[in-house]
């Protein structure tokens, strides 16, 4: 399990839950339920990993703590 923070929320433009990894750029997922949703990102944040050591590419360490106010 990823320690990352995951940003949910209702995108009524894509019409489903979103869910964001600020600090994995370009990695977020959707769902049409907020489970799904996050199942879907935790999918999306091992693949990221898994390409970044693929290309060696540096990757960030969860910060542990809050990155986004709303």
């Amino acid at each position: 399990m990823y320690k990352y923070e995951i940003i949910l929320y209702w995108s009524n433009s894509d019409d489903a839950f979103v869910a964001e990894v600020p600090e994995l750029p370009g990695c977020m997922a959707h769902g049409d339920t907020q489970e799904a949703a996050l199942n879907n990102v935790n999918q999306a944040i091992g693949l990221w990993v898994e390409t970044a050591q693929e290309f060696d590419d540096p990757i960030p360490e969860p910060k542990g703590e809050r990155l986004m106010l709303a």
